[in-house]
């Protein structure tokens, strides 16, 4: 009997790895095949960094702000370029491929999980425009540090893609949920220390960015590359981020499937 159940519990575990796999290519696959999105993905950070970035360093820091405004927009685009890739969950509401997932004996976290990694496939190279952009402004990271950002991308991919979740499954048209995603991600840009320091921000203002996740996301890459002195501890960082990650997963993975299911 235990080794009929060991059987089991190692057929499940491979059928939702499997799971994860096949939705991770589907999304890589329907990326490349999509070149308007890789246009758009290598030029966000031109528009961002390079407009608004290379304004901020004329008015206020020159050289001296580079290395903390382009770490910045590397979360910046993990985290933003992952939250708008989620958006192809309603993509699939709209053509019934998430009612054929549901129906399958999968988990929905496998679903959801799996959709997340994609996006953040798509978000790890949104990084290299963001890098060309910053070479172009002369400003650069030594290796390690592109090292330690690239190792925490993940992390900062999941919390932007498990947020992205909530909104989605409260959200089933596509033109409404880019709309709110946009009023979600924007906000945090600016309030979130992505271009310009908020350790002195006033009280509204503080409350404010510290409810973003992208704050404790920025503020844990900064610390452990030591751009900048963090304003937590890094270990308070990660332990935020993992907890609003897993917070918003449960939430976001409930109200999908509990949408579709009331379709």
């Amino acid at each position: 009997m235990k080794e009929e159940g060991l059987t089991l519990k190692n057929s499940y575990i491979l059928r939702e790895f499997n799971t994860i796999i096949t939705i991770v290519a589907r999304e890589i696959t329907l990326f490349f095949k999509s070149p308007e999105m890789l246009i758009i993905t290598l030029a966000m950070p031109i528009l961002m960094m390079g407009m608004i970035g290379g304004n901020m360093m004329g008015i206020a820091g020159g050289e001296s702000l580079g290395a903390f405004m382009l770490v910045g927009m590397i979360v910046n685009m993990l985290f933003m370029v992952t939250v708008m890739g989620m958006t192809s969950i309603v993509d699939d509401h709209e053509t019934d491929f998430n009612q054929e997932m549901l129906v399958s004996p999968i988990s929905r976290y496998s679903i959801v999980i799996g959709k997340i990694i994609g996006a953040t496939f798509v978000a790890i190279v949104s990084i290299v425009g963001t890098l060309i952009v910053g070479l172009l402004m002369n400003i650069t990271l030594p290796i390690s540090q592109l090292l330690l950002i690239l190792a925490l991308s993940p992390l900062m991919c999941f919390a932007g893609g498990a947020m992205a979740m909530i909104l989605i499954g409260l959200i089933k048209k596509k033109q409404t949920a880019n709309f709110a995603i946009m009023l979600t991600v924007m906000p945090q840009m600016f309030l979130s220390g992505v271009i310009i320091p908020i350790n002195e921000s006033n009280l509204i203002l503080l409350i404010l960015s510290r409810l973003m996740p992208m704050t404790y996301c920025i503020d844990l890459v900064r610390g452990v590359t030591g751009i900048e002195t963090p304003m937590f501890n890094p270990f308070i960082n990660f332990a935020v981020i993992t907890i609003l990650t897993l917070i918003c997963l449960v939430i976001g993975t409930f109200l999908f499937a509990r949408s579709e299911k009331n379709r």
